[in-house]
């Protein structure tokens, strides 16, 4: 798998990680780009880079040259990082994507819902 860096800083380092609106397991619909409209789950979160991997989404090749004699080369396929601002959580029952809010249960606890259905996530 490609090894994803984050931009660093005028003074060389890291930046901070930011709080992302997804997280693993999540189920969100692109909503920019070259696979707009698709809907898949995110596999992996980068907060460090706002990254997510989608499954299904931003699909690229990679050319493997044999590394043994006799070995032959792959063409392997993965899926590759995007921007988490150009996904949208997304609704498997009302099958609407939607913003997310915050907001509390009955017990104090903060739990994440979806703007336009009312549905608690977490």
């Amino acid at each position: 798998m490609a090894k994803i860096m984050a931009k660093t800083t005028a003074k060389g380092k890291q930046p901070q990680r930011q709080k992302m609106h997804v997280k693993k397991g999540d189920t969100v619909q692109v909503i920019a780009g070259r696979d707009k409209g698709k809907v898949g789950e995110i596999l992996r979160a980068l907060p460090r880079g706002s990254k997510v991997i989608v499954a299904g989404v931003n699909i690229k090749t990679k050319h493997v040259k044999p590394m043994r004699e006799g070995e032959k080369g792959q063409i392997q396929t993965f899926e590759a990082p995007i921007h988490s601002s150009n996904v949208m959580l997304y609704s498997k029952k009302e099958q609407v994507a939607s913003r997310v809010g915050y907001t509390f249960t009955e017990d104090g606890r903060k739990v994440r819902m979806l703007k336009k259905t009312g549905e608690i996530i977490d």
